[in-house]
């Protein structure tokens, strides 16, 4: 094997990889990156069982081959390199080591076997859809938040991604939910999206699929069955197993008939929120909200440390409610909100709210009250 690669094209290749790299590993060659030329060009595949992620990249490929190295020994040269050197990379069929030379810098690295590295097991997916990256970006940003740290909870520790019925007809939908707060997201039904089974997104999933949506011009192909999901784009390809688990029933957390209606800049909003959250030694420092007419009163009572209060000007025209909540949860939900004005549907100071971007549907999120 023995091709020629341009150094920043192999430094963002070889760090998509080996980000799913775990860094203790109890088998050596999952800290490995299969390296596998073609005609084409060059891949660098990684895996830590549970999630696989190829990059394939551009290269002036002498002789195709194989072989797998240290994936982060391989990160770390490649970044140390200097800019815009063309790197040579082939593997010593004597002694069986992976040369990596750039300009007047030599690397000689120790490789395993590429038999041994596992390759995930394709598999029949039984829904096969294509969706821009920005519908799918807005779907996972806006509610990777609420996932659950909980390891006993596993099944809470994903993206609920599936085929939900609205008002307005199915919608691709993704919820999360840590029992605390809750994110519910919908976005058109891509064609070919409609026998897409319910699937839990692993955390790490989502984050890692967060690096194949930046390009708001790209299309992502998207499949699924029962056991594995798949993100692609033409040069990246990420595989992961689902949570093996059932998702609660997260339409019964959701109240329907809370009335009390108040309307309030986001940005505002969340800045108060932080600010009066500061004087708490603990983040999750209840915060309390006093409503009256278009007046709202945020404030913070930290015995051991002091006291915080900001008055909002708002649109409210119940009747007065006092509520607590998590100061950290209520700054991350008003975070997400796109649009200028946040919408919270109070019923009393014991009952979850619900907060809405403007009059837009398609974000729902549910916060569960504190004691204050």
């Amino acid at each position: 094997m023995k091709f020629s690669i341009e150094r920043a094209i192999l430094v963002k290749a070889v760090s998509q990889a080996q980000s799913v790299v775990e860094r203790r590993n109890t088998i050596p060659i999952l800290a490995n990156v299969l390296i596998e030329t073609t005609e084409d060009g060059v891949s660098f595949r990684a895996t830590d069982l549970d999630t696989e992620v190829v990059d394939r990249a551009p290269a002036q490929v002498e002789r195709p081959g194989a072989t797998t190295v240290s994936a982060g020994m391989l990160n770390d040269i490649a970044r140390k390199l200097p800019d815009g050197a063309l790197v040579s990379i082939s593997l010593e069929s004597a002694t069986g080591r992976l040369s990596v030379q750039a300009g007047r810098s030599s690397f000689s690295l120790a490789t395993l076997p590429k038999e041994d590295f596992p390759v995930m097991s394709t598999t029949e997916y039984t829904a096969n859809f294509k969706a821009p990256a920005p519908t799918l970006r807005r779907l996972f940003d806006k509610s990777k938040f609420a996932i659950s740290n909980e390891e006993t909870r596993y099944y809470l520790n994903g993206v609920y991604m599936h085929v939900a019925q609205t008002e307005t007809g199915p919608a691709l939908r993704c919820v999360a939910t840590d029992g605390h707060r809750l994110a519910r997201i919908d976005a058109a039904l891509p064609e070919g999206a409609e026998a897409l089974p319910g699937v839990i997104v692993p955390r790490k999933t989502v984050n890692e699929l967060r690096k194949l949506l930046d390009d708001d011009e790209a299309e992502i192909a998207v499949s699924v069955s029962e056991t594995k999901v798949r993100f692609a784009t033409p040069t990246l390809t990420l595989t992961s197993k689902v949570i093996d688990g059932t998702f609660p029933d997260y339409t019964r957390v959701i109240p329907s008939g809370n009335t009390r209606k108040l309307e309030v800049d986001a940005g505002d909003f969340a800045k108060a929120v932080d600010r009066v959250a500061t004087v708490s030694s603990e983040r999750s420092r209840a915060v309390k909200l006093a409503l009256d007419e278009d007046r709202l009163v945020l404030s913070v009572n930290a015995p051991d440390s002091g006291a915080a209060e900001e008055e909002l000007s708002v649109a409210y025209a119940d009747e007065p409610l006092e509520i607590g909540f998590n100061a950290k949860y209520l700054h991350e939900i008003a975070s997400q909100i796109e649009r200028e004005n946040a919408v919270f549907l109070f019923n009393g100071s014991g009952d979850a709210a619900l907060i809405r971007e403007g009059g837009d549907t398609s974000a729902v999120y549910v916060v569960m009250p504190m004691r204050v």
